[in-house]
């Protein structure tokens, strides 16, 4: 584990070693700050307004919080892909993957030490994200329980991604390729949801199988445990496909 964790450390600073990781972040927080004034805006002057009187209303947390979530979301699904393109896809252009293969450590740490060194940067997002919701709690009441399941929703997601992207840069010695790749899934998946939906050729099957799908539940403020199912078995069934390519390029040397 120590050896995971030392993988986990050294990945997060190499992402920040270049302007990517730090261009990125700081444009994701530009846009959906933007995002989030918008709707801000839009809510007290209008929303709010014609709400009054009525019973059950929508509030803040669901008009505002929620949509903020669900636009990071979709704006993550063309970011996700330029973040895990280079974790082992460059490494087999530099010919370094190789080095690391034969050092003495196992397939499964390097893996699990890079993944996890990308999931410490998708909870720095998530927690930069959060902080704008939460400063609404200065001047109005939030739902709490629908903020955490956002919150939760949104790292579980985005943790999605960077598996099926760690799997993909697997596969080639090309970042640009799987960065494409990563993206073809990704919009394949949320194709299914938008399929899934259509009139006349709902499936639930579609549905079931999409990420988008278990994410909104979250963004309702509902935490159903097959949707926690869902993303374990997707990102573990990606993490254990790496582990198994990786494995196999050792076997053929």
């Amino acid at each position: 584990m120590s050896i995971t964790l030392m993988i986990a450390r050294t990945e997060f600073r190499r992402l920040f070693n270049s302007p990517l990781a730090w261009s990125l972040l700081a444009l994701v927080q530009f846009i959906l700050a933007w995002v989030f004034l918008l709707g801000l805006n839009e809510y007290l002057t209008q929303i709010q307004p014609a709400m009054v009187g009525r019973e059950s209303a929508p509030g803040i947390s669901d008009l505002v919080v929620s949509a903020l979530y669900l636009w990071a979301g979709m704006i993550m699904l063309a970011v996700m892909p330029i973040l895990t393109m280079r974790l082992l896809a460059e490494e087999r252009m530099n010919q370094t993957l190789s080095l690391l293969r034969t050092a003495p450590v196992s397939i499964t740490q390097i893996v699990l030490g890079k993944y996890l060194g990308l999931l410490l940067l998708i909870v720095l997002m998530v927690l930069m994200l959060s902080l704008m919701p939460l400063s609404l709690a200065l001047g109005t009441s939030l739902d709490w329980g629908r903020l955490a399941a956002a919150m939760l929703g949104l790292f579980l997601l985005l943790a999605s991604f960077a598996a099926a992207g760690l799997f993909l840069s697997s596969l080639t010695k090309q970042p640009i390729i799987a960065a494409v790749s990563t993206f073809g899934l990704l919009v394949f998946l949320m194709i299914l949801y938008i399929s899934g939906n259509s009139q006349g050729a709902g499936s639930e099957l579609f549905i079931y199988l999409s990420h988008f799908g278990h994410f909104l539940s979250f963004l309702e403020g509902i935490f159903d445990s097959s949707d926690l199912v869902y993303y374990l078995l997707f990102i573990g069934g990606f993490l254990l496909l790496t582990i198994r390519k990786l494995d196999n390029d050792r076997l053929r040397g």
